[in-house]
């Protein structure tokens, strides 16, 4: 392996023998050892039959260009397979430029420098098609002509392409598609039929498609997941918690239960008026052990994605929703988090262990805050469970005050909520209540978090932290100037804290324009991240903070708990010979953490794009039928092109273009976020709310198209365009070309 790794070329069986001096049968011994280590995982074979160290880029590979930024070029793996995203590559070119373009592949040897990767073009190979997701759907084409599209499910697709070949695939179902020929002449043909994303609880299908989610395990990775799920559950090396009315509170469609909470008041005498607190974690790190098929599985995905529709998990169901799911009266391996909670709610000290836990109920947030408000237990429930309630929320009330005394920032964004009949149609969409139970579970999490990341400080142990760095001065300029359209003053000299925007907040309270406020401030955060080197946590004011809560559906929380078995000497007794034996951190993960924290990072963001994305189309297929009707809205962007706004209650986005707004020229003021017309008369702005028609909503996409209810006829050119350059005529029954006469094949529009 080390010869592999240290090689500047291409490593085939061939070098390998002639390096360590292979004759004969030590050629035949060394095909197995390299079968067995491809196997294992120790090592991959790139095309060509050329090693190279598992999960890594080989040393010769093809690549394509992704990004042309300024003179740089950049290229991802053609074919990549590794845990996480593929990495990026800087193209180093020789002498003089080629005229390599995005999309071309490239035959190029890598090289590792730093933290990233170069790549030297050998050679230039032959263009790949690109390939596009989308939905296959009938339409007219040229002449009036019925014709198979293929409509794009990115809403940044311009166009729908002309389907050459459907193969195995029917009107209505998700493709993945080739695009073949250039400009107005380019053909979609269909290589794989994903499935139908408009069947009952399968919207969700075109965001896995599209962002390339792991969705089905393999045979390997499922069977050693029941191995797991049979390994023995024992008091011994644990603490046995079951005698306590431990709870779980979650979500009322929550699809596992990562943690349950306990709480009671501390009678030592030094602590008065304090609690004595207890977060139950399942204990994942026992059943999913590194460098084993689930592990890598876990990597892979590094998170659960979560839609309307059903859950992608990290690990399959029978560790997620089974043993790894704490279900009450149940026993269930945990890891626990003993905490002291003080009279100002500062927790002073903290312990972990790994416990045995058998949970006195499952109970959902409206149900939890139910039964606090009326005092009142339901008739399910042991009779110490409201007592436990309420020891929770006294507890709680402790951490709430240091949590107000910290001053994290304060943003009540609206979470949309899509909620499915027993057929998987849309029964309604709502924003989720904000309750009190759901702060109470946060705080608590919270708390937790904060004591793994300083319990492994205390140790000296490596940390997988969970970093929110402070906005960059470029976003704060970039408020500061919006802030001023609101004769609000900014101050860019003052100690930027979560204190300072959530007082900016304060200001705009009884404002109808605060929603606005809120999203201008989310824009000016940066986004938060996974990693080794400490940088804090801004938005939750807390100088130190690691994920430890939910290693169910997150690999960051399952990297914490390893390096608590480690520093903590945790290990348990629950061998077997069918997995490894090891459940800490162990020396190579913990120098790797910086690589694993930007594969996780990366994938987190996918989910969250997924999720939301997926939102957007549920919202779209609920307006679906709604076309031609006034919807109130509000204005959420600003673009020289037009402005984008959102249905109330339900979201979603669509484009009102410039050119729809009238016969008036528009002006774009960038600093105030509006589109002013020629004379004055007419604003558009951020916030601003008003009706707007919505013109047609696409599930596809997930995108709506809206025009102003008076909005004069709109002309030829406002059309959309067809890939091939033709526009629907006025009744939208035919194709026509530019200049609105028929299309045929030998007079196609140009493109706008």
């Amino acid at each position: 392996m080390r010869f592999i790794a240290d090689s500047p070329g291409a490593v085939g069986k061939r070098e390998i023998a002639k390096h360590f001096g292979l004759h004969g049968a030590d050629k035949v011994a060394l095909k197995a050892l390299l079968k067995d280590m491809t196997d294992e995982g120790l090592v991959d074979m790139a095309p060509g039959r050329a090693f190279h160290k598992h999960g890594g880029l080989p040393k010769v590979t093809v690549l394509r260009i992704a990004a042309i930024e300024g003179s740089n070029l950049w290229a991802v793996p053609d074919r990549w397979e590794g845990a996480g995203p593929p990495p990026r590559l800087r193209v180093m070119e020789q002498g003089r430029k080629s005229a390599l373009g995005v999309g071309d592949r490239i035959l190029a040897r890598t090289e590792e420098r730093g933290s990233g990767h170069v790549a030297f073009p050998m050679k230039r190979l032959q263009a790949s098609a690109e390939l596009i997701v989308g939905v296959l759907v009938h339409d007219v084409g040229p002449g009036g002509k019925a014709m198979v599209w293929l409509r794009p499910a990115d809403k940044r697709a311009r166009f729908d392409f002309a389907v050459a070949d459907m193969g195995d695939a029917g009107i209505g179902d998700l493709v993945r598609a080739e695009l073949t020929g250039r400009g107005p002449a380019t053909k979609a043909k269909v290589v794989e039929r994903i499935g139908d994303p408009f069947a009952p609880k399968a919207l969700s299908m075109i965001a896995i498609a599209r962002h390339e989610i792991p969705h089905v395990f393999g045979a390997e990775t499922i069977a050693e997941a029941e191995r797991a799920a049979k390994l023995p559950l024992t008091p011994e090396g644990r603490e046995d918690l079951r005698d306590l009315p431990i709870v779980a509170i979650d979500p009322i469609d929550a699809r596992d239960h990562d943690d349950a909470v306990w709480a009671i008041p501390d009678e030592d005498a030094g602590n008065k008026g304090g609690y004595k607190a207890i977060v139950a974690i399942a204990d994942v790190s026992y059943y999913v052990r590194p460098d084993g098929e689930l592990d890598r599985e876990a990597r892979r995905r590094g998170n659960s994605v979560y839609f309307p529709d059903r859950v992608v998990p990290m690990l399959p169901e029978t560790l997620s929703a089974g043993v790894c799911s704490l279900k009450a009266g149940e026993d269930r391996a945990a890891m626990a988090c003993h905490l002291t909670v003080d009279k100002q709610g500062k927790v002073t000290s903290w312990r972990f262990t790994r416990a045995l836990v058998r949970l006195r109920a499952n109970i959902a947030y409206e149900q939890a805050q139910a039964a606090y408000d009326a005092d009142q237990a339901r008739a399910e429930w042991d009779a110490d469970v409201l007592p436990a309630l309420q020891n929770l929320w006294a507890c709680w009330a402790l951490l709430a005050k240091a949590r107000a005394a910290r001053s994290p920032l304060d943003l009540d964004l609206p979470e949309r909520q899509v909620i499915l009949d027993e057929q998987g149609g849309i029964a309604e969409i709502r924003v989720r209540d904000r309750l009190d139970s759901m702060r109470l579970i946060e705080d608590y999490m919270i708390a937790a978090n904060v004591a793994a990341a300083k319990a492994l400080e205390a140790k000296k142990s490596p940390v997988m932290y969970r970093i929110h760095e402070p906005p960059s001065r470029e976003k704060l300029v970039s408020l500061k100037e919006y802030l001023e359209t609101f004769d609000q003053s900014f101050a860019l000299g003052q100690v930027i804290t979560p204190a300072v925007f959530n007082r900016l907040i304060d200001g705009f309270s009884e404002d109808d324009r605060l929603p606005e406020i809120m999203q201008a401030i989310l824009r000016s955060q940066t986004q938060a991240y996974y990693g080794p080197a400490n940088s804090g946590h801004f938005g939750l004011a807390l100088g130190s903070y690691a994920h430890f809560t939910s290693p169910i559906r997150r690999y960051a929380d399952l990297i914490v708990h390893r390096a608590l078995v480690d520093s903590y000497k945790l290990e348990v007794p629950g061998k077997s010979k069918d997995l490894p034996a090891r459940t800490g951190l162990g020396e190579a993960d913990a120098k790797g953490l910086s690589r694993i924290g930007e594969a996780i990072s990366a994938l987190e963001r996918r989910a969250m794009e997924a999720e939301r994305e997926t939102i957007d189309r549920y919202v779209a297929a609920y307006l679906a039928n709604k076309a031609g009707e006034i919807v109130a809205a509000r204005i959420t962007g600003v673009q020289p092109f037009g402005f984008f706004a959102t249905v109330d209650g339900l979201g979603g986005d669509g484009l009102v273009p410039v050119s729809s707004l009238g016969s008036e020229r528009f002006f774009y003021d960038e600093a105030a976020r509006t589109l002013d017309s020629e004379h004055g008369r007419v604003s558009y702005t951020v916030g601003q709310r008003l009706d707007l028609r919505l013109m047609e909503a696409n599930p596809v996409s997930g995108a709506l198209r809206f025009e102003l209810p008076d909005a004069p006829e709109r002309g030829f050119r406002d059309r959309p365009v067809r890939r091939d350059g033709t526009r629907k005529d006025k009744a939208g029954k035919h194709m026509v070309g530019k200049r609105g006469r028929p299309a045929n094949i030998k007079h196609k529009g140009r493109k706008r």
